[in-house]
């Protein structure tokens, strides 16, 4: 019996098409990290409790220590990387920065990554909603108020 122990991965990440072989059990958030060099997306616990490595995938928030790289064969993903535009901070980002929602900013790529797909599909979402969307992601470090402050204050 042959066991697969690599395949050839391609994915469209933040816009720009990769193509790499992968070993199957690599998990895509080393893949994102290591093979791309895509390092916003924080590997904070390999089992999928604390959301540092929350990424968008063909539009549905994940855990990229949650999945294999060969699962987002052909997928479409979003990284903290893609979300400001020519340098510029997206709304929610200027937002985190200028409501203190950061402290040690290791939470920060997965808390943005969570916001940002909720607010795609609720822009006006409630406290109680924006705290919902963030039960996912630990931080350490804030105690969230500043981080719901901050989503607050981009909901339209």
């Amino acid at each position: 019996m042959d066991v697969v122990t690599s395949q050839t991965v391609s994915v469209e990440v933040n816009g720009t098409t990769y193509e790499r072989e992968v070993e199957a059990r690599r998990l895509l958030s080393h893949f994102l990290r290591d093979d791309l060099d895509l390092t916003g997306s924080h590997v904070g616990c390999d089992t999928g409790n604390c959301g540092a490595c929350s990424v968008i995938l063909d539009g549905t928030l994940v855990k990229s220590c949650m999945l294999l790289a060969v699962q987002a064969d052909g997928s479409s993903i979003e990284t903290v990387e893609g979300l400001a535009q020519d340098d510029e901070l997206t709304p929610l980002q200027q937002a985190f920065s200028e409501h203190h929602a950061l402290q040690c900013g290791y939470c920060t790529p997965g808390m943005l990554m969570s916001a940002t797909a909720l607010l795609r599909e609720n822009g006006s979402p409630s406290e109680d909603e924006i705290r919902k969307a963030l039960q996912g992601n630990i931080c350490r470090c804030t105690g969230y108020v500043n981080i719901v402050e901050a989503i607050k204050a981009v909901a339209k």
